[in-house]
């Protein structure tokens, strides 16, 4: 039976058994999201009226006190009725990019830093996205899901390049991705989701980025920057990579042909448990410290973070210490989802087991 949910002047068919948010997306209708597997509660809404099945919501992240107040995870809710629904994180119902499942073919599969592989996927028609959005694959002869950020930019739309750090065990990375996984494969891929993405050109104020990337947390960041840089080339971008030591970075001569054609890019490598070799650009130490050391004053910037938690939130610390104002921070996180939930994580999806 297919129910409807109404947002704003937006009615959209919800089918059985499928999620608020997927029928929102598919739609093209924009909802807030991040993880889309109920451990970040970006996508909460309200049910205005009518009824919803909870499903699998953790009860850590919709209480149930919520519950009774009318909340609901748009990613975990299903329709028993029509509805009414409220976003509870900013204005929903505008249009989007639809949400889609295509079929790619493996371009590429290049290891680039320690346990650290490339994917190029080729797709059958461009995937309209935003840089810094996600998507998921499914695992070969699975329901496993699994989450990567997209590398791109908007306009690079008919192959897809991932960045995935191998986790021991993962039933996508050990398992299929650095065991099997072969040029010519087909590859189920979902996508865009997510809302770690710039501003529209028309709102966006062309104002300094920091952004700091840990381990593959970094992919993201490289769409985001090459996006920025190209709306306003003279624009000030300051980029960290934080990783353990001199084996873990890559794309190296990307960030060069970068700093080489703007003026306003800076790139600052960073290794947290290795000292840096005479003469090398590395630096020691956590980036979110040394952005403390190299800014005196972030007003009127935006910050950028992406990777493990206590990264984010010490980033957060940073930037709010430098006087950045909080509605300027965005940031992804590295955070696993409940044993119940087979998607892998929540934020972040760069380095998905």
């Amino acid at each position: 039976m297919t129910f409807t949910a109404t947002v704003g002047d937006r009615d959209v068919p919800c089918g059985e058994g499928q999620s608020m948010l997927d029928a929102f997306l598919r739609a093209g209708v924009w909802m807030p999201n991040s993880c889309n597997q109920g451990t970040c509660g970006t996508c909460k809404l309200r049910v205005v009226s009518g009824d919803v099945d909870h499903r699998d919501s953790p009860a850590d992240t919709l209480t149930d006190e919520e519950r009774t107040a009318g909340l609901a995870l748009a990613c975990q809710a299903r329709l028993r009725s029509n509805v009414v629904v409220e976003s509870t994180g900013g204005a929903a119902g505008r249009a989007t990019h639809p949400l889609r499942d295509l079929t790619a073919t493996v371009r590429e599969i290049e290891d680039i830093a320690r346990d650290t592989r490339r994917l190029r996927l080729g797709l059958p028609e461009p995937l309209a996205f935003n840089a810094g959005q996600y998507v998921e694959l499914t695992v070969p002869g699975t329901e496993v899901r699994r989450q990567y950020s997209l590398v791109n930019t908007s306009a690079e739309d008919k192959v897809l390049e991932l960045h995935v750090r191998l986790v021991p065990g993962g039933a996508a990375t050990e398992q299929w991705i650095f065991d099997g996984l072969a040029v010519a494969d087909r590859v189920r891929v979902t996508g865009p989701l997510g809302d770690f993405c710039l501003p529209s050109p028309d709102e966006d104020d062309g104002g300094p980025m920091v952004l700091i990337g840990g381990g593959t947390g970094l992919a993201p960041l490289i769409g985001l920057a090459r996006t920025a840089l190209a709306r306003d080339p003279n624009r000030e971008v300051l980029l960290y990579h934080g990783v353990r030591g001199a084996a873990d970075l890559y794309d190296l001569d990307v960030m060069a042909e970068l700093v080489e054609t703007y003026s306003g890019f800076r790139f600052v490598p960073v290794l947290s448990h290795e000292p840096a070799t005479e003469g090398s650009s590395h630096r020691t130490g956590f980036p979110t410290d040394l952005f403390v050391e190299d800014v005196a004053s972030a007003r009127g910037w935006s910050g950028w973070l992406c990777g493990p938690p206590p990264m984010v939130e010490a980033g957060v610390k940073a930037f709010k210490r430098r006087r950045m104002a909080p509605r300027m921070i965005h940031r992804e996180n590295f955070t696993s989802p409940p044993p119940s939930i087979s998607t892998r994580m929540a934020g972040c999806r760069s380095a998905s087991s």
